[in-house]
């Protein structure tokens, strides 16, 4: 399951509720595109419209710059394939406040391309720091581990 992209931004600003798997409908120039790489989740999220899940924001690059096809939007919104008790359970939890649905990462799983989605809450300031002091002070640990051994 090699990760074409992550969002690694969103593990610092958010804290991880839940995570779901969906499928995501790309056309065939997009595809190949993403399994090259060229994608960037930074400021995509996910909404609900017309009982469906969109993820919007999403930047794919085209496969060819010059020979894009005409009119081709890398940011458009792109439809996720999820079961209706899974839409219906996303909308249900992100309508408590202060949380909402984002990609975490694009990775392939036998041949097709997916979407790890998450169910997110905003962190505070002081919340983002300690989560860098925890980080770092388990770096420091780790390290005078390697030394002892």
């Amino acid at each position: 399951m090699p990760h074409l992209a992550e969002n690694r931004q969103a593990y610092h600003e958010y804290t991880i509720l839940e995570k779901i798997e969906a499928g995501i409908v790309l056309s065939g120039g997009e595809t190949k595109s993403a399994k090259s790489g060229q994608i960037n989740l930074r400021g995509s999220y996910v909404t609900v419209r017309d009982g469906a899940a969109w993820i919007i924001n999403m930047h794919l690059a085209p496969y060819q710059p010059k020979n894009q096809p005409v009119g081709y939007n890398p940011t458009r919104s792109r439809k996720l394939l999820l079961k209706a008790q899974e839409i219906d359970s996303l909308i249900g939890k992100s309508k408590a406040q202060g949380q909402t649905v984002i990609p975490l990462a694009v990775y392939t799983k036998r041949g097709l391309v997916k979407v790890e989605l998450a169910l997110v809450r905003g962190k505070k300031a002081q919340d983002k720091r300690a989560s860098i002091k925890k980080r770092e002070t388990d770096r420091q640990i780790g390290q005078a581990l390697r030394r002892k051994a």
